[in-house]
């Protein structure tokens, strides 16, 4: 079996070796920001808007650590985990404060900033599985009101997906008083009236670098698509249902709250924009 090298504070070292101290504050606060990258086919994909969502990231939450750097550690990553010819994989990254005496307050004497990173391969949806759809149940906004940021704390959408799991369904959809924001680990998308619409980029979501992206292929392609607010009754009547992220892709929901949505098959611009985003991804 292939030995994992991970990435931790300036070393290449096997993952069973890695250690990061118990006083490091985001094991005990999740006082940290992450981000993934995917790639294919070892290239990494939108990297530098990945990047730049860290370092804004890591400002809001004032850490001092330089993101530059890691673009090269996501190259290297890659290389030594042998994941140049996957045809899918993600780098992944992730910054804390540091380690320093437990104290809500930020440590009074500087700390250096801990860096862990990852590469690894995933599994691409088929398009067979793609064709068949997925499932959605929509849930009570639990979360914190600063989900623009990319923390580590994410407990309630750990909630909310394994409630999803257990509902037998792929993802959840988080409502604030009666308003669709996004799903646990993805934006969400809703074809109403023949146009694309998504929350608002507001401190309520994350700014997902492949929500934005597909607002631009949407304008490439000529489909007509809006940010605004919409509700969940809105969302249950819609033509088409779509999730967009890192790992996701540009993925069609099929059925939601155990009823189908449209005709409960892939709609067309769902699927227009799923193959545009292969097309762009694809090598060469």
């Amino acid at each position: 079996m292939q030995t994992i090298i991970v990435y931790l504070n300036g070393d290449y070292l096997p993952v069973g070796e890695a250690r990061v101290s118990v006083n490091d504050r985001g094991f005990l606060f999740a006082d940290a920001v992450y981000e993934a990258i995917p790639a294919y086919m070892g290239r990494c994909f939108l990297r530098e808007r990945h990047l730049a969502r860290l370092a804004r990231g890591l400002g809001t939450l004032r850490i001092e650590a330089d993101v530059a750097p890691l673009a090269g550690v996501g190259d290297e990553l890659i290389a030594r985990n042998d994941l140049v010819a996957a045809e899918f994989s993600v780098f992944y990254m992730q910054v804390t404060r540091g380690a320093a005496p437990r104290t809500h307050a930020f440590p009074k004497e500087a700390v250096a900033p801990t860096v862990y990173a990852f590469a690894k391969e995933l599994v691409r949806t088929t398009p067979d599985r793609w064709e068949r759809g997925f499932g959605a149940i929509t849930l009570p906004e639990q979360r914190w009101a600063r989900a623009d940021i990319k923390t580590t704390g994410l407990l309630p959408n750990v909630l909310a997906q394994q409630a999803a799991v257990e509902a037998d369904v792929e993802d959840a959809i988080f409502i604030r008083e009666g308003m669709v924001q996004e799903g646990t680990h993805n934006n969400v998308f809703a074809v109403l009236g023949g146009e694309v619409t998504t929350a608002p980029a507001t401190n309520h979501i994350l700014h997902g670098v492949t929500r934005a992206f597909t607002l631009e292929l949407c304008a490439g392609l000529g489909i007509p698509a809006r940010e605004r607010a919409f509700t969940v009754d809105e969302l249950r009547d819609a033509d088409e249902i779509f999730f967009t992220g890192t790992t996701t892709e540009v993925r069609p929901t099929v059925e939601l709250d155990g009823r189908p949505v449209g005709s409960g098959r892939p709609g067309e611009i769902t699927r227009a924009l799923s193959e545009a985003y292969r097309r762009a991804v694809a090598p060469g």
